[in-house]
């Protein structure tokens, strides 16, 4: 068989997948697919040249044998509950019980709708709010969007909703009525919400992992000013590039087969030599000799090219500990 060509990432594989089952079948998928999830996917198509037959066939193949190795009685477990809950009980009572028995499921209309608009469309949404209805927006948003959001606000709010997304521990009723209020002014719908478990610490170390690196300074600075304490529990959260020592060899490999050479080139200028070597020993030695030669023939970098290099990688990882493939963390059996 030829060389299939350049490691393809997770999003071109599934850009691939529906390519190759055809449009009807690709849209059905697509419905049910997050907001992020298909613009990442779209991008990946956008930018697929020349998908060979080897890489076809290599994707389907593998989509085969992983369904193959699922046990069909669980797919569709929580839809299916969900439409008997609604049909013995009512919406309204049937989220309310979702909410207790599937945490996460029992989505608002109006937060469904936000997830799919631009982050300067919901920073002006939510903008002229209590800041607090603003928190608590960002918190139940993708993190990679909040922390968009956040950007499109005003720098002097940021602290201040970053210390009230981190203090979050349960949404409560009334709170989620005031936030279906301000979507109903702009987005023409209402609905009737149950109360909602948030781990906001996780949520703000979530948010402030994809925000650029400046604002992070930034904001972390002012919030140890107001709330040491929390601040350090969310920088204990925080997933940063020197956390990828504790990988172990297998998560490391898996890693780098996700990260472009030049990618990692750039990622590794000014890093200590031990987190280097970490990436050199997961390596071959052909492969690794040419990542040092590279290294030594890169003139002077940006900061700024380095950290966005860097945040790159660490959003693949994550990602990859969201598939289960590696598991990142810190603080013993608490992952990300």
């Amino acid at each position: 068989m030829a060389e299939a060509g350049p490691k393809l990432s997770g999003a071109q594989r599934a850009a691939i997948f529906l390519l190759g089952v055809g449009e009807e079948s690709a849209a059905s998928i697509m419905r049910h697919m997050e907001p992020r999830e298909v613009q990442r996917v779209g991008e990946a198509m956008t930018s697929l040249v020349g998908v060979s037959d080897d890489q076809l066939t290599e994707v389907l193949g593998e989509f085969n044998t992983k369904a193959g190795s699922i046990n069909p009685l669980g797919l569709g477990a929580s839809d299916f509950a969900k439409r008997v809950m609604v049909q013995a009980l009512g919406e309204d009572k049937a989220n309310t019980m979702l909410a207790k028995v599937m945490p996460g499921k029992a989505k608002t209309r109006g937060i469904e709708a936000l997830k799919w608009m631009d982050p300067a469309s919901v920073a002006a949404i939510i903008s002229e709010e209590h800041p607090q209805i603003m928190a608590i927006v960002l918190a139940s948003l993708d993190e990679e969007q909040a922390a968009d959001v956040l950007a499109e606000l005003p720098k002097e709010l940021h602290s201040d909703l970053m210390l009230r997304i981190a203090k979050l521990e349960m949404i409560d009723p009334a709170a989620m009525e005031e936030l279906d209020k301000v979507l109903e002014k702009q987005l023409g719908r209402a609905s009737k919400t149950p109360p909602r478990a948030v781990n906001g610490l996780n949520s703000a170390a979530a948010i402030m992992n994809n925000v650029d690196a400046d604002m992070e300074v930034s904001v972390m600075e002012a919030l140890r000013e107001s709330d040491a304490d929390t601040t350090d529990k969310i920088a204990e959260l925080m997933f940063v590039f020197d956390d990828l020592m504790d990988l172990d060899d297998r998560g490391m490999q898996r890693l780098i087969r996700e990260i472009s050479v030049d990618t990692l080139v750039v990622a590794l200028k000014g890093v200590d030599d031990q987190l280097q070597e970490k990436f050199f020993g997961n390596m071959s030695s052909r492969a690794a000799d040419m990542l040092r030669e590279d290294l030594e023939a890169k003139g002077p970098m940006k900061l700024t090219e380095v950290e966005a290099a860097q945040k790159e990688i660490l959003a693949g990882a994550k990602q990859l500990a969201d598939e289960g493939e590696l598991m990142i963390g810190k603080g013993g059996d608490d992952f990300v």
